[in-house]
């Protein structure tokens, strides 16, 4: 009981800082509408209807992977330059239990980008989003936002340690486009690339998304995207304790 109010309170603060923070703001409400409208000029050439309505999907669940990369692989980095990293190392509860509500703040600010993404390609693009199951495809999205949460929790996990690791973050963001399927369908990939999109959990959100929409059956993508999650939160859970044990007793936990 005592761990889940640390939790919830730990996502609220963050939440409301969030919600007043003029990067994550811009990054929230500006990036992803800059992305759709990209994503949906290129395929606007094509006069193809189906095709739009698969960059639309995929254009709405960019946002979310955008903010949460970019902003939790630099989570550490901020707390470094604000000199409280140490406190938060220091501080009695687990470091992954401190992270991880944070960066599922920053997923529920991207979850706003899902909406003003869906609206804007209605408003500008006239793409209206048809959906054969609406229950199925609200839950992918939800899915894919706390997948994509605990991607960013293993990001900014590593960055603890290897000062330059936030840039990690920055560096997946493009690429992530392609190899989770949001604009580019995986079949379009090379065969050497596709175990890339297969371990990364959005691949299988969007694909589930994808099925509701169609009136298709999105469990068994579900599921899969679950336990790559699942297996997110594990091995940031390990590295975090496993990273931190290690630079206190070698002495190298040069925080700031």
């Amino acid at each position: 009981m005592i761990r889940l109010r640390q939790l919830a309170v730990c996502y609220w603060l963050q939440l409301k800082i969030l919600l007043f923070s003029p990067f994550e703001g811009f990054l929230a409400v500006v990036f992803p509408l800059m992305f759709a409208t990209a994503a949906l000029l290129v395929y606007q050439v094509s006069g193809d209807p189906e095709a739009m309505l698969y960059a639309a999907i995929g254009a709405a669940a960019m946002g979310i992977w955008t903010s949460q990369t970019v902003s939790a692989s630099t989570l550490v980095q901020r707390e470094r330059w604000a000199g409280t990293l140490e406190l938060v190392v220091a501080a009695p509860t687990r470091f992954s239990l401190v992270l991880l509500p944070i960066t599922f703040a920053m997923a529920t600010i991207g979850l706003y980008s899902v909406v003003a993404t869906i609206l804007w390609n209605w408003w500008l693009f006239d793409v209206r989003l048809e959906v054969e199951n609406w229950p199925l495809f609200v839950l992918s999205i939800l899915m894919a936002t706390i997948t994509i949460a605990l991607f960013g929790f293993l990001l900014s996990v590593t960055a603890v340690r290897y000062r330059t690791s936030w840039a990690l973050g920055a560096a997946l963001e493009y690429p992530g486009w392609l190899l989770c399927g949001f604009v580019v369908p995986l079949d379009l990939l090379p065969d050497a690339v596709l175990p890339l999109s297969w371990i990364l959990a959005p691949t299988w959100a969007v694909e589930g998304m994808r099925a509701s929409a169609a009136g298709e059956s999105p469990w068994l993508d579900l599921a899969i995207c679950g336990l790559v999650g699942l297996g997110y939160a594990a091995l940031a859970a390990w590295l975090g304790v496993r990273l931190i044990d290690s630079a206190r007793r070698d002495a190298t936990l040069a925080l700031t």
